[in-house]
């Protein structure tokens, strides 16, 4: 069958291409995971952040995103020290200021799922890209996301990463049209 021509190079890149990217997302706890993981990835690759995932599940407490946003400088240096994640010191702060504007997302729209779907009206769009390079890096929706995350306080939350994390929790389906995924998420998520 075949597959988005990113997902080739490594079988952690096959196994999320085939069972998560472009899958709707409406879980907190899973997108608050994203989030964190697409800071980390600003300029590395997307292998690089997998291939850590299960280091980054461990020391973010299973991103569970009230004790994230209660880390202190002791949990702060023991996350710099910690070899499994990148050890950038601006996107571990970062994720933990993130964990603390989510959690005002949180109680302010009952849930970030509702403040965040909000940007595609609540429905996954469906591209129709017929190679990668025809897919974007960033689009409106990502801008307005980027503009008003940055205006509730979070950080590595550009247009470009918005858009990995659109892309990432199936809030659009950029699926290559010759990609096996593409026909089976918009037949299950239209």
């Amino acid at each position: 069958m075949k597959k988005c021509t990113w997902s080739l190079s490594s079988l952690s890149e096959q196994h999320y291409h085939d069972l998560e990217w472009g899958v709707p997302i409406h879980d907190d706890r899973c997108l608050f995971e994203f989030l964190i993981l697409e800071g980390a990835q600003a300029g590395l690759s997307w292998s690089t952040v997998l291939n850590k995932r299960t280091a980054y599940q461990e020391a973010f407490d299973h991103f569970d995103v009230e004790r994230v946003a209660s880390y202190d400088d002791y949990k702060m240096n023991e996350l710099f020290a910690n070899p499994g994640i990148i050890r950038n010191k601006l996107k571990i702060k970062a994720a933990i200021t993130n964990a603390q504007a989510f959690v005002l997302v949180q109680r302010e729209f009952g849930s970030f799922d509702r403040y965040i779907w909000q940007f595609v009206q609540g429905k996954p769009l469906q591209n129709a890209w017929k190679s990668a390079a025809d897919i974007p890096v960033s689009t409106q929706a990502s801008e307005l996301m980027s503009k008003d995350l940055k205006l509730r306080g979070f950080k590595f939350v550009g247009s470009t990463l918005c858009y990995a994390y659109m892309q990432a929790m199936g809030m659009v389906n950029d699926h290559t049209v010759d990609c096996y995924r593409h026909a089976e998420i918009k037949q299950e998520y239209s």
